[in-house]
């Protein structure tokens, strides 16, 4: 039996946030772990006019929800990044942060708190799941978070993501991993050769859907990223 609760954020108004461009609504879910010590600490750098940094909401270690921007604002979360080709990201996106340093694994109530969370937001904006991102899939080379430690596999298996059964590729085949990432939503570094962004891409890629690999790119990663593709486009 699934367990449901009412959305009530707390409001705490963040001054850092402005209008979204072109008339642009939410289209993305970009998840992110905040990278402080505590969950004070985050809300009070996300609230800071000095930082000019925010979110659309901050969930504590605890479960906490704080809304610190309005969802038809654009919040200041995302920086620099593309996913399938879209740039502006924080036109198109929620930003969510999560407390966590990122190297540690992210708490029941904050987790049930994030599913509460998006739930509401895909019901509200029509927000398909397969665009329910990390902040290192839109920023590849520049961010990690939410990191290795975030379970994305669970958040599948409560229909809040996707996730692949990694069939095993026949070949491996660099320049078909690089097309596929890339077909998938992902942008290759800019001014980087074909290797580096082989290393940067494989990163962002098994942050998320292959966290407990490591080494070369496999026939697993070319497997895994095949069926994803699939995924996204039906």
């Amino acid at each position: 039996m699934s367990i449901t609760r009412e959305f009530k954020p707390v409001w705490f108004p963040s001054p850092n946030y402005s209008q979204r461009r072109n008339n642009l609504t939410p289209r993305f879910i970009v998840i992110h772990y905040t990278a402080m010590a505590t969950s004070e600490l985050a809300l009070k750098r996300l609230c800071s006019p000095i930082h000019e940094v925010s979110s659309h909401y901050l969930i504590t270690e605890k479960g906490k929800v704080y809304q610190l921007v309005q969802d038809e604002m654009r919040a200041w979360h995302a920086g620099a990044g593309s996913w399938m080709g879209q740039s502006d990201i924080n036109s198109r996106s929620l930003g969510i942060e999560l407390a966590n340093l990122g190297n540690h694994p992210y708490s029941l109530p904050q987790i049930f708190s994030l599913e509460t969370t998006l739930r509401h937001l895909i019901n509200k904006w029509d927000i398909p799941v397969h665009n329910i991102l990390g902040h290192s899939d839109i920023a590849v080379s520049r961010k990690l978070d939410p990191g290795r430690k975030f379970d994305w596999r669970g958040l599948a298996l409560s229909s809040l993501s996707i996730w692949p059964d990694c069939e095993i590729s026949v070949t491996v085949d660099k320049s078909e991993f690089i097309t596929l990432a890339e077909s998938f939503g992902y942008s290759s570094p800019k001014g980087m050769s074909e290797e580096e962004s082989l290393h940067h891409l494989l990163d962002s890629f098994r942050s998320r859907f292959r966290p407990w690999a490591s080494g070369e790119l496999n026939e697993h990663d070319i497997g895994c990223l095949r069926e994803l593709v699939s995924i996204s486009e039906c």
